[in-house]
């Protein structure tokens, strides 16, 4: 830690004493940008100055534009390059205020590159205006033999971002493709790789998404007590196999696992029957059950329990492709 000296009886005034080492300091390179500048509180312990003497020095540096205040952190050297001037600050900054360091990071880095100002402000433009462009159709993307887990996505997006999402089967992607400009691809991060592969020569974007980590339905097979039959109803044929697979590597043959799609009226009908509890990934799942139940309720000795999960996508996954489409 630099030692900051103050000299009591000279005639230099002990706050300007305190901002000409700071600066000199700021200026040396002894704090590099991006260095948080002492506490006050420290400050004072070191040099005998009032707190207050010491955030009035600090005020002054950030006037002249050598450090930078972020709330609740403390004070920062400014970033190399835009030390001093004025400059419009954006109501934006005040609720999110890294964000400025970010684009001024961004904005080094491409001046390091060789671009000027405004080939940077070219590219940054290009970029949001492209992401503009392709937010305009959203596509939700499965291979045809899964298109259960895409109806499931296009539901629960419609309904979190208040757009028109379109399903498309992964064998026709191509061929819609070469019919647009551009577009927002949306897909499980199941089926990432694939995705990529078909879109990588199009004018378009893939945004895979996360799933939701089930952590309350686990917890609930977990304390089943052995022999019990776990029905699992979904529109995906891919969740009903990934379930049997994830819950035999829980219980392993502790647990009978039913699963059936909502328009399989056979097999819902047998789970119905020999369930115990039953999941249902999706709404249309819990009503197809919920009508199965019905039917057949004078004949129940015992009608099973009805657990409707939650999204098939995460929430968190949600959030972000919001921002990405430009909806928040």
């Amino acid at each position: 830690m630099i030692q900051f000296r103050i000299q009591p009886d000279s005639e230099i005034p002990a706050s300007n004493q305190l901002f000409n080492q700071i600066r000199f300091a700021i200026a040396s390179g002894q704090y590099p940008p991006a260095y948080k500048l002492p506490s006050t509180r420290a400050l004072a312990m070191q040099t005998g100055l009032h707190r207050n003497t010491i955030s009035k020095v600090y005020r002054q540096l950030e006037e002249e534009g050598f450090v930078e205040s972020l709330a609740g952190s403390g004070i920062y050297v400014r970033t190399q390059g835009h030390e001093g001037g004025s400059r419009s600050k954006s109501p934006i900054l005040k609720q999110y205020p890294e964000a400025y360091k970010v684009v001024q990071q961004a904005l080094d880095e491409l001046l390091n590159q060789g671009c000027s100002l405004n080939e940077a402000r070219e590219l940054c433009l290009a970029e949001v205006d492209w992401r503009l462009r392709c937010s305009a159709r959203v596509l939700v993307v499965v291979p045809s033999q899964d298109i259960g887990a895409g109806e499931l996505m296009v539901d629960e997006l419609q309904e979190a971002l208040k757009i028109p999402v379109q399903l498309v089967a992964m064998e026709e992607l191509s061929a819609v493709l070469d019919q647009t400009t551009s577009a927002t691809l949306v897909t499980s991060r199941y089926f990432i790789g694939e995705v990529e592969a078909i879109a990588a020569p199009k004018a378009v974007r893939v945004i895979p998404l996360d799933i939701h980590d089930y952590a309350k339905e686990l917890n609930v097979v977990k304390s089943l007590p052995k022999a019990s039959c776990i029905g699992i109803v979904s529109l995906s044929p891919g969740i009903l196999r990934a379930t049997e697979i994830i819950l035999h590597g829980l219980r392993g043959d502790e647990l009978l696992v039913m699963t059936s799609q909502p328009k399989d009226a056979y097999k819902l009908q047998a789970i119905i029957k020999r369930a115990e509890i039953t999941f249902c990934t999706d709404q249309t799942s819990y009503l197809a059950v919920q009508a199965g139940v019905q039917i057949v309720l004078d004949d129940l000795i015992r009608p099973p329990k009805l657990i409707r999960c939650e999204n098939y996508i995460g929430s968190l996954s949600i959030n972000l492709l919001k921002r990405e489409l430009g909806l928040v």
